[in-house]
């Protein structure tokens, strides 16, 4: 009974987020330190350079079909599995999708904080894109680093689906302090290719705005090889470039054997290397790059 209630409830939000998904909404977030549990720290190793990763964490559903036919402690399970990824692979930086901040149908507390607290990261923000009758999420990124100037879009026009959006934030390079660059959590609707590029067009208008170099991170729900594939839409409208765009190996989706997560860089910022990863803890897998950058503050 308690599932079908669940399911009924989630039905009339669908219809409710649609008939109140015309506006875009665009705010600042807080951005929220966690100094008191930063015991990972930032990994310098890596030295002048990042780590970075994307991640749709899937509202902490691991492997199941979905959220709602999970408690609160196969939440916390889940969670605790995407804890041990971030601590084999040690990024400074993580973007998030599907990441909840208290949502009903996964035990109403704050799975960004919950990562960030348990995995020792120094800083995160949430951007809220779903918000009402109980749901709260959206895209974040966590780090060890400083983020700066945090900024959370809504997309408009989700006519059927619950809203996406991107929360992007400012860091300063590693060793390279005088360099900016604007990093992005992006999740894109999975339904229609047209709603995506609209979608795209107007991410690329905050981030022209910004003015910055980018890390581009997410679930974009696109290949490379279609024409008018919104991951080349984004690259050529930011002047971006992925790694191996035709590489087919580089399977992110593991269910259609489909590369729908991505990373997309500035040309000034190279990959060192580039890989998913093995430990499946969604129905995605996680990608993981080293970064480096051509710039020098001489």
């Amino acid at each position: 009974m308690r599932i079908i209630i669940r399911m009924a409830l989630l039905a009339l939000a669908t219809v409710v987020f649609a008939a109140c998904s015309s506006l875009e909404q665009t705010y600042q977030p807080k951005i929220n330190s966690h100094t008191e549990n930063n015991t990972a720290l930032r990994n310098t190793s890596h030295d002048t350079g990042l780590r970075v990763m994307t991640l749709n964490m899937a509202h902490a559903r691991g492997a199941g079909i979905n959220q709602l036919l999970q408690g609160t402690d196969k939440a916390r399970m889940n969670l605790d599995n995407i804890v041990s990824l971030l601590k084999q692979e040690r990024p400074d930086i993580v973007s998030l999708q599907e990441a909840d901040r208290r949502s009903f149908w996964n035990g109403s507390f704050d799975h960004v904080g919950f990562l960030a607290k348990h995995s020792g990261f120094k800083q995160s923000v949430s951007g809220r894109h779903v918000k009402g009758l109980g749901l709260d999420y959206g895209t974040a990124l966590v780090a060890n680093l400083d983020l700066n100037q945090a900024e959370s879009v809504a997309f408009s026009g989700a006519e059927v689906f619950f809203s996406k959006g991107f929360v992007v934030s400012s860091i300063r390079w590693p060793g390279v302090e005088c360099v900016e660059v604007d990093v992005v959590s992006v999740h894109l609707d999975f339904a229609s290719s047209e709603m995506r590029r609209e979608q795209a067009a107007a991410l690329i208008a905050v981030l022209k705005q910004r003015n910055r170099p980018v890390i581009l991170m997410g679930d974009l729900n696109a290949e490379w090889q279609h024409s008018r594939s919104v991951v080349r839409q984004m690259a050529d409208g930011l002047n971006l470039h992925p790694f191996k765009p035709d590489d087919e190996a580089l399977v992110t989706f593991p269910k259609f054997g489909e590369r729908l997560d991505w990373i997309l860089v500035s040309p000034e910022i190279n990959f060192n290397s580039y890989r998913s990863v093995d430990l499946v803890v969604s129905d995605h897998l996680g990608v993981v790059s080293d970064l480096s950058i051509n710039r020098s503050c001489g």
